[in-house]
C-alpha cells in the first residue's frame, strides 16, 4: 500500500481546495465593443469582482484593444469569438448606442446569449443595450424591461417597457444608463449571491442614500473657476487607481467639452486598475504631460494608485503649483486626499473630505461628512459611489449649473 507523506497530503489538499474554489466561483461575461460606455462596463466588472465573481471582459473585435466611448481605450481579456463552448453564470451587456449596435451585430455573442438564456442563465443589459441588442435578439419577449429613456420607444412590441432605474423580471436585469450603473451591478450581485452579499459589497462603495435625486455640494470660500477657452484637465492614473473614479472623471468631463488628458505615472501607458484589474490605456506619460499647461489637475483614488501619485515628484510639484495659484485648480477623490494631498501640505487651511475609513488621516475633518466638498480652488470627494457627483460638481464649477444638470439627466443620474 502506498504511503502518503504529510507534505504530499498537504499538496493534495491544496489542489482540492483550489479546484473546488474554481468550480464554485461565479463566472461573469462582460462583452465590450467599439463605442461601449466605459463607466458601465467598469461598474459591472468592478462590483461583480468585489462580490467574488470571476469576470471576463471580452471584445467582439479582432484585437484586444477596445476604443470605448469618449476616447477611452480599454484592453479586454479575451475575444468573444474564442469563448465557444464556455459557460457563464451571468452575461451583462454595457450600453453606448454604437457599442450596443456592435454587440448586437456579433453573431457569436448572440448565439452565446441565446444558449445561456435557454439554460436558465442570468443575463441583462444597461443603457442602450436592452433596446438595441437584447430586444432585437428577442431576448425580452413578454418581460418587463427598461433602457435609456431616449430609447424606450425602440423596444419591440413584445417588451413591457418600465420607466424605472433598474428592472428585474425572471432571469433578466435591465437598467437605464451610466448614472444607474452601480445600482445595476448591485442588482446583479443580489441575483447571483443574495441580499446579504449585495449589502456587503455596497457598503465600501458609499452609494447615494437616495438614487435619482440631485447632487449636493458643500462649498467653502466660494470663488469663480475661470479658464481661458476650453478647460484643460489632467487626470493622472497609476496601477491601482479606482477604475470607476478615473472613468467617471474622463467620461463626464469629456461629455461637458473639457479637453481631458489621461497621463500615466507608471513606466507604460497601459495601467492596471484597482478591483477588476481593468487595463486602461492612458493618452500619454506624465513626463510628456508636464510640458503642457493645465487649468485643473484631478486625481482618482485607490490606495495603491494614490501612494504612487504621492511618490511621483513631478506630479506633486504640479499639484503644489496649482494649490499656490489664484487661478489654477486641483482635486482628488477617495484615497487621494488622504494619501497625496494631506502628506504634501496641499490641504493646509482647506476643508476637504476623503474615503470615510481614511478620513482620520486628515488634519481638519470638519467637512468629512459631506460627499463632495469645494474650498476655493480645491474639490474633494469620498468614494466610487460619489464619483459621478464629484465629476458633475466639477462640470458645474467649470461650465455652469445648467450644463451639469443637462449631463446628469443624460447619464440618468437624476
Amino acid at each position: 500500500m502506498a504511503v502518503v507523506t504529510a507534505a504530499a497530503a498537504w499538496r493534495l489538499l491544496l489542489l482540492y481546495l483550489f479546484a473546488f474554489d474554481g468550480d464554485t466561483a461565479k463566472k461573469v461575461l462582460v462583452p465590450v465593443a467599439p463605442g461601449t460606455e466605459p463607466v458601465e462596463a467598469a461598474a459591472i466588472a468592478d462590483v461583480l469582482t468585489r462580490a467574488g465573481a470571476r469576470v471576463t471582459v471580452a471584445t467582439v473585435g479582432a484585437g484586444l484593444v477596445v476604443d470605448a466611448a469618449y476616447g477611452v481605450k480599454l484592453v479586454a481579456d479575451r475575444r468573444v469569438g474564442d469563448l465557444d463552448g464556455e459557460s457563464f453564470d451571468l452575461i451583462a451587456l454595457p450600453g453606448g448606442k454604437l457599442g450596443s449596435t456592435n454587440l448586437r451585430d456579433c453573431k457569436p455573442l448572440e448565439k452565446m446569449v441565446r444558449k445561456h438564456a435557454e439554460n436558465g442563465g442570468l443575463y441583462g443589459g444597461i443603457g442602450a443595450a436592452p433596446a438595441v441588442a437584447l430586444a432585437h435578439w428577442g431576448m425580452l419577449k413578454g418581460l418587463k424591461a427598461t433602457c435609456h429613456p431616449s430609447l424606450m420607444d425602440k423596444f419591440t412590441a413584445e417588451v413591457i417597457p418600465v420607466n424605472s432605474r433598474v428592472v428585474v423580471d425572471a432571469n433578466v436585469v435591465t437598467s437605464q444608463g451610466t448614472g444607474t450603473a452601480i445600482e445595476f451591478a448591485l442588482a446583479l450581485v443580489e441575483r447571483l449571491y443574495g441580499k446579504e452579499k449585495m449589502e456587503e459589497v455596497a457598503g465600501p462603495l458609499y452609494t447615494r442614500p437616495r438614487p435619482g435625486t440631485d447632487y449636493t455640494v458643500k462649498e467653502f470660500n466660494s470663488m469663480e473657476w475661470k479658464c481661458n477657452g476650453t478647460p484643460q484637465v489632467l487626470v493622472p492614473v497609476a496601477n491601482g487607481s479606482e477604475e470607476m473614479e478615473a472613468l467617471n472623471l474622463i467620461d463626464v468631463l469629456r461629455r461637458a467639452g473639457a479637453n481631458v488628458t489621461v497621463a500615466s505615472v507608471e513606466n507604460t501607458t497601459q495601467i492596471v486598475t484597482r478591483h477588476y484589474k481593468l487595463n486602461l490605456i492612458a493618452d500619454m506619460m506624465l513626463d510628456e504631460a508636464t510640458k503642457m499647461e493645465f487649468d485643473f489637475i484631478v486625481m482618482p483614488g485607490g490606495k495603491p494608485g494614490a501612494e504612487k501619485f504621492s511618490d511621483t515628484k513631478a506630479l506633486v510639484d504640479l499639484l503644489k503649483k496649482h494649490a499656490e495659484s489664484d487661478t489654477k485648480l486641483y482635486g482628488a477623490i477617495c484615497a487621494s486626499p488622504a494619501y497625496v494631498l494631506e502628506p504634501h501640505g496641499l490641504l493646509k487651511g482647506k476643508k476637504a473630505t476623503a474615503f470615510p475609513p481614511m478620513q482620520y488621516l486628515l488634519t481638519d475633518r470638519s467637512a468629512c461628512k459631506y460627499r463632495v466638498v469645494v474650498d476655493g480652488n480645491l474639490i474633494t470627494s469620498q468614494a466610487p459611489g460619489s464619483a459621478t457627483e464629484f465629476a458633475l460638481a466639477i462640470v458645474d464649477k467649470l461650465f455652469g449649473r445648467e450644463k451639469a444638470i443637462s449631463i446628469a439627466k443624460e447619464l440618468v443620474f437624476m
